[in-house]
């Protein structure tokens, strides 16, 4: 049986005979919002199914393939679609993509989602760059013994998201005059969503979003020596005393409405990455 450095190989040299380049970012789109592939030229799509070692992805609206091209002048890998653990993956099969990226070459990661809004200032539609991350999905996609080819052994977590980039993101912002917070991203297994005293618990231990990815991946892409930077935009209000049912149709609207807005930001974050 292939260890993980070998099945991360084994992925590469499959991409690699698909696609020639040498990614300069890594990119992982969330629910709603796949549009961006559309402006990667020469684009090479790939299905997850074909690539060795790669799980496959059944979320709503995740369509499951590697996009890997050119944005803006930038070699790019994209993932339209993401897998989840409450899909019934381990997480080290989670973020084996997040592995792949980096042996490709790529050292940036951009992650986007959709999330629950817990910060009351916060509204349906708003974009929130992520500046720290709780990790509340019950394991860890770094435990088991460590392979030192990947990474440390205790990888430091003091600036999961970096600075530079966020004030970046921020500027860009200001400038195209989109709503653009700063905020804790809260990680839980799903596929539930939480109840009113949930709510109130994670709002109380500092989060301004709840959802149910990007920690795994953000860990992962820390311990290989990744820089990151991710974007969460708000599809629902979880505000424990003002609290309806939440309609996931409604979810994927907002996501699709507020799209256009990330997708300027995170063009105009990787167009300063281009030399």
């Amino acid at each position: 049986m292939l260890d993980l450095f070998d099945k991360i190989q084994e992925s590469v040299a499959f991409i690699q005979s698909q696609w020639s380049q040498t990614p300069r970012a890594g990119i992982i789109l969330g629910t709603g919002l796949g549009s961006l592939v559309e402006k990667i030229e020469d684009a090479v799509s790939i299905d997850y199914a074909d690539i060795p070692n790669f799980p496959q992805s059944t979320a709503i609206s995740h369509k499951g393939q590697l996009v890997c091209g050119t944005l803006n002048g930038l070699p790019v890998i994209a993932m339209e679609g993401r897998i989840h653990m409450y899909e019934g993956y381990p997480l080290k099969e989670i973020t084996l993509p997040v592995r792949v990226m980096k042996a490709l070459g790529a050292d940036l990661l951009v992650c986007s989602n959709a999330v629950g809004g817990l910060n009351p200032y916060f509204s349906e539609g708003d974009i929130m760059l992520i500046e720290d991350q709780i990790n509340l999905m019950g394991d860890n996609p770094l435990i088991g013994i460590n392979d030192d080819r990947l990474g440390p052994r205790f990888p430091d977590m003091c600036e999961p998201y970096c600075h530079q980039l966020i004030e970046r993101a921020l500027r860009i912002a200001r400038a195209q005059d989109i709503v653009a917070h700063q905020g804790v991203l809260v990680a839980v297994a799903g596929p539930n969503l939480e109840t009113r005293a949930e709510y109130r618990f994670l709002r109380t231990i500092g989060a301004d979003v709840v959802g149910m990815s990007t920690v795994p991946e953000v860990i992962v892409a820390i311990h290989a020596g990744m820089r990151v930077v991710g974007f969460s935009i708000i599809t629902d209000m979880c505000l424990a005393d003002a609290l309806k049912p939440a309609d996931v149709n409604e979810i994927i609207r907002i996501a699709n409405e507020a799209e256009p807005k990330l997708t300027e930001l995170v063009l105009g974050v990787l167009a300063e990455e281009v030399t």
